[in-house]
């Protein structure tokens, strides 16, 4: 088969930054890729990960995870497969580790809240949100707005679920100020990171719901893929308990899918006879993913987590009071925007849509907890679970 290494992107041969950086702006021997994934771990809109939800909301034990760590997770699975693939691994790890900094307070509950409050100016989109949040938003920097991250890193996170036909408004202005190739396949290193995020959310969300109690093991067990990884698992630790081996099971089922994508990956490749990072961009197809049949079972164990986990009565309720959370504050900011704080206040544009979509801006950093707060304090009392 054709060497995958020869597709990694070159940090050596990046596109540039939308803002020049001269020498004295630039600290230590990095490559630009590494200096943009230092960026985005040293930035506040990275720290705030650690208090936004990524199954449950606010949760109470410690072993649950969030955000912040879900993006860890899927940083260490995406440099793993892109080490074997030859890619480069510091790309992939910026992708992986900033791809959910766009996402409001409460996950997908808070993002259809806003979707459904931004409507009259267009709408909320939280990967369209991450790259305002990195281009924009987020300015630590005394000569620039936002993070001034490479071409490479913005369009693979503009791109890491594929070609964009049809930008929404925040997607559109980043892409108008620097141009993004949105409609070309995206690089290698963000098809890993997409493919890496999957892994990690499919696995890791068992592992949660069946701490939570929310998850069935015998049901689980009975999808094809999972029965198949516990048979393993029983046969290799026979004179283990099996409930220390659930967490066996985890790791089994993460390294298996790991392995089809490096072998379908180099099939892939090998089949379309790419042999440039152009031609991954041209390919008019992914390169970077599951085989057929492991594309199957992932489809059937997400449809079991929707059905007994993310859909699970105590969830709906859950999101259903953060989605009226959301929709109250945004009403009460676009009400009486004197409610919003100072430096929020200071820079409310005069008219629509630029106000309404500064208020959402304004919304979607917030963590769960801020939101938590800031609703009791401008709209009234709200009671939230507070988790498992």
């Amino acid at each position: 088969m054709r060497p995958v290494g020869i597709l990694a992107s070159d940090p050596a041969l990046s596109r540039g930054r939308q803002y020049f950086e001269t020498l004295g702006e630039v600290r230590g021997p990095r490559t630009a890729f590494q200096r943009d994934r230092d960026r985005i771990i040293h930035s506040i809109s990275f720290r705030r990960l650690r208090h936004k939800t990524q199954v449950f909301v606010a949760p109470d034990g410690d072993h649950f995870r969030v955000r912040l760590t879900h993006s860890l997770e899927v940083a260490q699975i995406g440099r793993t497969i892109a080490r074997t693939l030859g890619l480069d691994e510091d790309l992939t790890e910026a992708l992986c580790l900033a791809h959910d900094i766009g996402h409001p307070p409460f996950g997908h509950a808070g993002e259809d809240a806003l979707k459904v409050a931004m409507q009259t100016v267009g709408g909320f989109d939280h990967n369209g949100n991450t790259l305002r949040v990195l281009t924009l938003l987020d300015s630590p920097y005394p000569r620039w707005q936002g993070l001034n991250l490479s071409w490479e890193t913005l369009e693979g996170l503009a791109k890491h679920n594929g070609a964009i036909a049809a930008p929404g408004w925040a997607l559109a202005s980043v892409d108008a100020a620097f141009r993004l190739d949105l409609t070309g396949q995206p690089s290698l290193e963000a098809q890993v990171a997409a493919v890496a995020d999957d892994i990690a959310y499919d696995n890791h969300d068992i592992d949660d719901g069946l701490r939570a109690g929310l998850l069935d093991f015998d049901e689980l067990i009975g999808l094809s893929m999972v029965g198949r990884g516990w048979a393993e698992v029983l046969r290799r630790y026979p004179d283990v308990a099996p409930r220390r081996l659930r967490s066996e099971l985890i790791r089994q089922q993460i390294g298996v899918m790991v392995n089809d994508v490096i072998e379908e990956t180099r099939a892939r490749v090998s089949s379309c006879g790419a042999s440039s990072v152009a031609d991954v961009r041209r390919a008019g197809e992914t390169l970077c993913g599951f085989s057929s049949a492991m594309a199957d079972e992932e489809r059937a164990l997400k449809r079991f987590m929707y059905e007994k986990l993310y859909h699970h009565a105590r969830q709906i309720e859950v999101a259903d009071r953060a989605h009226a959370l959301i929709i109250g504050l945004f009403a009460a900011y676009a009400l009486d925007p004197a409610l919003l704080p100072d430096e929020w206040r200071a820079t409310l544009p005069p008219s629509e849509p630029a106000r309404g979509r500064h208020i959402g801006d304004f919304i979607a950093g917030m963590t769960d907890r801020y939101a938590i707060a800031r609703y009791r304090e401008v709209v009234g009392p709200v009671e939230m679970p507070e988790g498992f």
